[in-house]
């Protein structure tokens, strides 16, 4: 698909609105984070497995209803579904202080809370995901997406700061209602949004599992979609493996502390606004394809980096190798991100929306859980310098896959 470029045209002020909406849950959704950590390893004395099982169920959702949500989403409104999951997800978050006050707050309710929650999320990112191809022009979308990365990313780079000042203040289940506060002003952005979707009444009366189907089928038909589809589970496969690897070799290889931890993760946020800043720019210059491949080869040399880090108890000379090759690699999401998602829905028929983005989002997650239970016994067989040489190789292997497709050479312009 190919266009000139033209000027840079401005985004329109609905686009605004929900991206103000997206930035302030986004900043919301990090002082959750680090506060229900918190909050299961101080306040209710639980260890690493009773934060293992909060993850999981964090997730669960999206494995076990994933492609139903993206039925549903694509039968429904979907501004009034981001609306109405954005309250459930504000109501749902500010039940944790709500049971800490009435002291029946306990680990097995915090889970049940946060596995609705996670139900909650999953419908509103569905509706989310479908609704935004409706509210921009296809030509604008990668700018769009670029913009919501870049405050996610700052989000990811503050985020966390935030968190710990208002835990300090006021306590980790008292500081969680910030994000019940983001959610009803998120809820408030999109209920402003404009109505412009088209009636769903005959898909209504489709089965559901022929929508699943549906849904499946368009993202693995053959062609450039079906190989971008391959390369994400395999750039989700190796990240995962990072995901164990890097904290194990800079903690205990590395010996580095947690400031010094701190310091080279939040690097990675740095070069993911760097990365996004860019992406428009780097997009218009080698295509779609070109940009998502280039940027994947920038994890690869920066994984490649942070396994160069040398041994040292305490050593910034480490931290500092280690938070270069985490910049890279942020730098090379934040590049990559905008351009796969706004190729996926600019080449998606509008019914189809919720049902290929969420197919997306579940088949992703589900990689993320096998793999990160391989990735520990990796780890623990081959060393962790080791395990961190293997994900760069992996990084290598999504883009060689890319490179080898069709993918390679497609191209979506944005102005």
């Amino acid at each position: 698909m190919t266009a000139a470029a033209g000027p840079a045209e401005t985004l329109p002020l609905p686009f605004r609105r929900l991206w103000l909406g997206e930035t302030v849950s986004s900043f919301g959704t990090y002082v959750t984070l680090i506060g229900l950590q918190f909050l299961v390893l101080r306040t209710l004395h639980g260890g690493p497995q009773d934060v293992g099982w909060l993850n999981s169920a964090r997730w669960l959702p999206y494995l076990v209803l994933g492609l139903f949500a993206g039925v549903i989403v694509d039968r429904c409104r979907r501004r009034p579904m981001m609306v109405g999951t954005d309250l459930a997800c504000g109501l749902l978050v500010a039940a944790i202080p709500a049971a800490w006050a009435l002291d029946v707050l306990s680990i097995p309710v915090l889970i049940t809370i946060v596995l609705l929650y996670g139900a909650a999320a999953l419908f509103n990112d569905a509706a989310s995901m479908a609704y935004l191809p409706a509210l921009v022009p296809r030509h604008q979308l990668q700018r769009s997406h670029a913009r919501l990365d870049g405050s996610s990313a700052v989000a990811q780079t503050a985020g966390p700061t935030l968190a710990g000042g208002l835990i300090k203040l006021f306590g980790a289940p008292w500081a969680i209602l910030v994000d019940a506060l983001s959610y009803l002003f998120s809820a408030a952005m999109m209920a402003g949004l404009p109505a412009r979707e088209s009636g769903r009444a005959a898909a209504a009366r489709s089965s559901v599992r022929r929508d699943i189907r549906e849904g499946v089928r368009w993202v693995y038909r053959p062609g450039a979609q079906r190989w971008l589809a391959i390369g994400t589970h395999l750039w989700f496969a190796a990240n995962s493996l990072l995901g164990v690897a890097i904290p194990t070799f800079a903690l205990h290889t590395l010996d580095l502390s947690a400031l010094q931890f701190g310091v080279a993760t939040a690097l990675a946020g740095v070069g993911a606004i760097v990365g996004a800043a860019i992406s428009t720019r780097v997009g218009n210059r080698l295509g779609t394809g070109g940009a998502v491949i280039a940027a994947h080869g920038i994890s690869a040399v920066g994984v490649g980096v942070m396994a160069l880090a040398g041994p040292g108890r305490g050593s910034w000379v480490a931290t500092a190798v280690l938070a270069a090759g985490q910049c890279g690699h942020g730098l090379a999401m934040g590049m990559s991100n905008s351009h796969e998602m706004s190729y996926r829905q600019a080449t998606t028929a509008d019914h189809l929306q919720a049902r290929v983005n969420i197919t997306m989002r579940a088949a992703n997650r589900t990689v993320i859980v096998v793999v990160a239970p391989l990735a520990g016994v990796c780890v623990a067989a081959i060393g962790t310098r080791m395990a961190v040489v293997v994900a760069a190789v992996a990084f290598v292997a999504v883009t060689v896959v890319l490179l080898a497709s069709p993918f390679r050479s497609e191209r979506i312009v944005s102005r």
